[in-house]
């Protein structure tokens, strides 16, 4: 029994150095096409905000450039993932702040929730995640959901799809569904 036990510990345990390589290969090109991506789809909404007193950028929006452009093959890179994923985290975050306030676990039940609408929408977006935490924090308003997240969320989608697709090499969308 006792070497049993241990040998189920032991095998949970080994499982968490991993068994394989990192798969990513990164050139110089595809660094260069991150960076432009993300330069202009960021600094088109802070200037969009720095012009009309509107508020069109959020941080997990740096996290999504980061997979628009740098993984921009990812399923969880894809525009529906972008919006969608934006969207219902969003809203989630929204809808329990303006019932419940902004306890320590609103904070988590809308990330947990957020994870699992996501989820089986197929509109998993890491970076969208963590918008429950900024409405609740923030204490934002309904419109919130329209400006910044659904606005800014496809000008990062249009900016993706014209920088990615100037690389002869790179298709994106990958999938539209």
């Amino acid at each position: 029994m006792f070497l049993e036990q241990t040998s189920a510990w032991y095998r949970f345990i080994v499982k968490m150095a991993g068994s394989g390589k990192n798969p990513l290969s990164v050139s110089f090109k595809t660094a260069l096409i991150g960076f432009i991506g993300g330069f202009v789809a960021i600094g088109l909404l802070a200037l969009l905000t720095g012009l009309t007193s509107a508020v069109w950028l959020m941080a997990p929006f740096g996290a999504s450039c980061v997979l628009a452009f740098g993984v921009w093959d990812a399923p969880l890179s894809q525009p529906r993932n972008i919006v969608g994923g934006h969207l219902i985290s969003t809203a989630v975050g929204l809808l329990l702040f303006h019932i419940f306030g902004n306890g320590f676990w609103v904070l988590a039940l809308g990330v947990g929730l957020a994870i699992a609408l996501m989820h089986v929408t197929r509109t998993t977006h890491p970076p969208a995640g963590a918008n429950p935490i900024v409405v609740i924090m923030a204490g934002s308003p309904w419109s919130f959901l329209i400006n910044p997240v659904l606005i800014g969320s496809l000008i990062i989608v249009i900016i993706a799809l014209l920088i990615n697709n100037l690389d002869e090499h790179r298709q994106y969308p990958k999938f539209w569904r």
